[in-house]
């Protein structure tokens, strides 16, 4: 199954807690906006998201960031189709060099991983 990936940067709007560190949700909205694209690309339709099996946050994401969101599917029923998730830290701002410098990062930093179930209705998927 092909995967679907977003590449984001995180702003000072996507900061909620001090030291500009970014809510956990936030990676949650973006795994969200993938599952998206994949049941349009699988089915035709947006179709629902209906619950996530796991998280896990496991490194912090601060604004600046840029973050690459990364979903497939990877088993399909009749109308479930069960998804994998993984959000990794790709550039860094660099703001002891100047307030404009930023880092490409060599070795990605997975910052959250994730699988969850959507749903398309029979009577939607084409």
């Amino acid at each position: 199954m092909e995967e679907v990936m977003i590449r984001v940067r995180m702003s000072a709007h996507d900061a909620h807690y001090g030291g500009g560190l970014v809510d956990g949700a936030r990676m949650l909205a973006l795994f969200g906006d993938v599952a998206t694209e994949l049941l349009i690309r699988n089915d035709g339709d947006e179709g629902l998201f209906r619950a996530y099996d796991s998280v896990d946050f496991l490194a912090p994401v601060y604004a600046g960031d840029y973050i690459e969101a990364v979903g497939r599917i990877v088993k399909q029923g009749n109308t479930s189709r069960r998804m994998e998730f993984v959000a990794r830290k790709v550039i860094v701002p660099r703001q002891d060099l100047s307030e404009s410098a930023c880092d490409v990062l060599e070795e990605p930093i997975i910052v959250c991983k994730a699988t969850g179930t959507c749903i398309v209705t029979k009577d939607k998927q084409r």
